[in-house]
């Protein structure tokens, strides 16, 4: 069988297991997932043994240490892994939910329902564990998922899916709930994105160029973000001691994630008090620290930072570092450098807190909270299918009801149009 039929297959599989999923009750698919949790964790050495097969593929291949951390899995992240689906299962269950009913002059009410989106398409490189966070999200939202992983974690995705659809399996859920692509020749992706009219929705997780590769080719819409080019801001109303942890946080505690900065912006009024105690931290760290000609000054150990500078995301120990003269100019650089994923600003002044959150336009938008934050599993969304930086539709990290639709219900006895 060639790759077009092979992955035609595989979705039509899907696409009858999403018809099946939608009429699941609540108790079954909370079911499954709590009893996919505890298959993760008893057998968590089993997935560990095939991620080893990974590591040790991507360090032949030269990979980066961003890349080789997204795709280790940890017993942390394992049990991490099987706590999402146990969260996701606590979530209310949005599907059937009625959001509003009004009734019209001649009688009739009309209202909203959700209802799932149908079969969700989930193309992803390195990190293994989206594929138990799509899965779980996916079938409490009553959808399918078709997943097609990178090729640097073919053995730890292959493992993880085994688990989830022998679970599926005795828990009498359809098989094609959970539909796994395992060709790794790119070419399979292209087929899938040609697939209108059976994947509803396709959801690219990964680095810049693979989620421009499949906007430029999907014939189906695509959430997404391109990059995660995220700034704190310390105003000169700031908690300095505050600032500094939220800073070096936000850079240090996982530089490989879409939500770490890769700008601090710092308030002329405090930057000489502020710049010279976090660079020691920073330096200790080895983060390398890229800055306008003020902080180069402050700052001996910082190189030049050139204009393109300011629109990298790193996922690296390298941080941008510019000196602005108030709040007007840090969302003025934000505006234009950002790329619309989250951004922070540290200030003890309520009203320049409250311009910040209505004034700067992205997805995510904190006060006195670390970027590492937007999050789908620390918003209490159970975990996340991602982050979009689109505006219509979802937008922020999609938890389960950015996977439903709605559609009109309408009640009535016996209206007839004149």
């Amino acid at each position: 069988m060639d790759i077009k039929a092979y992955v035609l297959q595989k979705a039509m599989e899907a696409k009858a297991g999403a018809r099946a999923i939608a009429k699941a009750s609540s108790e079954q698919k909370n079911n499954a997932l709590v009893k996919m949790a505890e298959a993760i964790q008893k057998k968590a050495k089993e997935l560990q043994r095939e991620n080893k097969k990974d590591l040790a593929a991507a360090k032949k291949k030269g990979l980066t240490k961003a890349m080789i951390d997204r795709l280790t899995l940890t017993s942390e992240r394992i049990k991490e892994m099987s706590q999402g689906l146990i969260d996701i299962a606590s979530l209310p269950d949005p599907v059937g939910e009625i959001l509003k009913m009004w009734q019209r002059p001649n009688g009739m009410t009309i209202g909203r329902m959700r209802v799932p989106i149908g079969l969700i398409g989930i193309i992803y490189e390195s990190r293994p564990n989206v594929t138990a966070d799509a899965t779980g999200l996916c079938l409490k939202s009553g959808n399918a998922v078709i997943l097609r992983g990178g090729s640097e974690a073919i053995y730890s995705n292959k493992a993880i899916v085994k688990i989830l659809r022998e679970v599926a399996k005795k828990e009498g859920i359809h098989s094609g709930v959970i539909t796994f692509i395992d060709k790794t020749d790119r070419q399979a992706i292209m087929e899938m994105l040609k697939l209108e009219g059976i994947i509803d929705v396709v959801i690219p997780r990964g680095g810049e160029g693979l989620i421009r590769a499949v906007t430029e080719n999907s014939r189906i819409p695509v959430l997404k973000h391109y990059k995660g080019v995220c700034h704190v801001f310390v105003d000169r109303d700031a908690d300095l001691k505050m600032a500094e942890d939220i800073c070096f946080n936000a850079k240090v505690q996982r530089p490989g994630t879409c939500n770490a900065m890769e700008t601090m912006l710092v308030d002329e009024k405090v930057a000489m008090k502020f710049l010279p105690s976090i660079a020691k931290r920073l330096k200790k760290a080895k983060v390398k620290i890229k800055g306008c000609p003020r902080t180069v000054r402050i700052i001996k150990s910082a190189v030049a930072a050139k204009e393109e500078d300011f629109y990298n995301e790193y996922v690296d120990l390298i941080l941008n570092i510019k000196v602005v003269k108030d709040i007007d100019a840090a969302m003025d650089h934000i505006a234009k450098y950002s790329s619309a994923h989250t951004e922070t600003i540290v200030t003890e002044n309520y009203n320049k807190a409250m311009r910040f959150l209505r004034e700067v336009d992205s997805a995510s938008v904190f006060v006195n909270i670390s970027t590492r934050f937007s999050d789908g599993f620390q918003f209490g969304l159970g975990a996340e299918m991602g982050i979009s930086t689109d505006k219509i539709h979802a937008r922020g990290p999609m938890g389960l009801e950015e996977l439903t639709c709605t559609k009109f219900i309408g009640l009535g006895n016996g209206q007839l149009r004149s």
